[in-house]
């Protein structure tokens, strides 16, 4: 019989644990879909992976593992990917925005032949002004740069085993797991779903943190920033001969005046762009600088009793 896992990452989510587990067991089991679900605590400064433990206990289809800090959502995806023995795995948030009624029509997909299973948002539901516009831009950005429609995808996702395991070769350690799904191909269909109301905390996203995520995966995924550089050296030049031309041309004419006002708008120009220049650089080489040292995506401080392997120091090593 096949299996299922789901991967849900967790930060400070204690009050969500025990009713995601019971929501998805009990909907696996009427389903009668053979299941496993992986909670990982992404360094979570609540009770998280005490509530996870105590489920595990309660439910041995339940494991989990904890970070030694919060190494970030991309970390916990790939942790949870790395733990899982399913056939197929689906990841989905642990406070049930994504609707865990999707998942029986996921699991029908695939066994018709989908290789991955892709949620796609046909309403974001109830979300503050601010949020919806925060959440708008981030999408917009990340749709430009990495040239795909990110407006409704969703890390809400079935993938085929083949699938996990191509992501989990790649060598990069600075990932976008949304879009790699796109970038790795495969037999593709998708389900709609409406976002659900939160039952337990609040939302861990802010206007800024989803500004650094799409930044840091802009430049994790795409090159476009460093074309921008570019556009930005042409721009500054064509301005410049325009400039050239207009004071070569009162000069000749004996209408120059003298002063330093277009000389100082010129510099502030340059020097602007200049700066910009050199902070989408510096960015990218941040990047480059992260990868040749090869740290692991993140480090596992423990795990629940029913993970197969062990845990020694930093590294969890498979049987």
């Amino acid at each position: 019989m096949a299996l299922l896992s789901i991967v849900l990452p967790a930060y400070n989510e204690e009050q969500n644990i025990a009713n995601t587990s019971a929501v998805l067991s009990r909907l696996l089991e009427d389903n009668e879909i053979d299941y496993e679900l992986i909670f990982i605590s992404d360094g979570s400064g609540d009770g998280t992976f005490s509530e996870i433990r105590k489920a595990s206990q309660a439910n041995p289809r339940i494991r989990g593992a904890e970070f030694s800090r919060n190494f970030g959502k991309e970390a916990g995806i790939f942790a949870g990917l790395e733990l899982s023995n399913g056939d197929a795995v689906i990841v989905m948030d642990c406070d049930l925005q994504h609707p865990p009624d999707v998942i029986p029509l996921m699991w029908k997909k695939w066994k018709d032949g989908a290789e991955v299973v892709e949620g796609i948002k046909s309403s974001r539901g109830r979300e503050s002004l601010g949020y919806k516009l925060s959440a708008g831009l981030f999408y917009r950005i990340m749709s430009r740069l990495i040239k795909m429609d990110m407006n409704a995808s969703s890390d809400f996702k079935l993938l085929d085993r083949k699938v996990v395991n191509v992501l989990l070769q790649l060598p990069e350690r600075n990932t976008f797991f949304r879009a790699l799904s796109f970038w790795a191909g495969f037999r593709t269909e998708t389900v709609q779903y409406e976002v659900q109301e939160r039952q337990f905390g609040e939302s861990k996203w802010s206007f800024w943190s989803l500004m650094r995520y799409a930044i840091t995966n802009a430049t994790s995924f795409s090159t476009l920033p460093l074309q921008i550089v570019t556009v930005m050296g042409i721009i500054s030049i064509l301005f410049s001969v325009a400039l050239a031309v207009q004071t070569l041309v009162k000069y000749l004419m004996g209408t120059a005046v003298e002063g330093f006002t277009t000389v100082i708008l010129l510099i502030l120009i340059i020097g602007g762009f200049l700066m910009l220049s050199l902070g989408i650089i510096g960015h990218y080489i941040a990047r480059i600088y992260e990868e040749v040292k090869g740290r692991p995506k993140y480090i596992i401080r423990q795990v629940t009793d029913n993970v197969q392997g062990n845990v020694e120091g930093a590294w969890r090593k498979r049987n």
